[in-house]
């Protein structure tokens, strides 16, 4: 269950820092504001989970499914489309 948390949250994630990325692009700066602030809080709380709260042999498994989240929520960001 935790690895599908983790996975999750990496998806959530990296959606939001592309979308930042994009909003940053586009010289929108109160979205791109929100989604760093999103994106900070989203990644210190993984961190800080994995770190405090998980022993030796389900760290790694939560970092890789954290990962393989990372690169599907970027897939998913680069599919949508932003109006304008």
């Amino acid at each position: 269950m935790y690895v599908l948390i983790f996975f999750v949250a990496g998806i959530v994630q990296d959606f939001v820092v592309t979308l930042n990325w994009r909003y940053i692009a586009k010289e929108k700066v109160l979205l791109a504001s929100l989604f760093s602030f999103l994106t900070t809080v989203i990644t210190l709380g993984v961190l800080y989970s994995i770190l405090t709260r998980l022993d030796e042999t389900r760290s790694i498994p939560a970092i890789l499914a954290y990962s393989i989240g990372v690169a599907t929520g970027t897939f998913i960001a680069m599919k949508v489309k932003i109006r304008e």
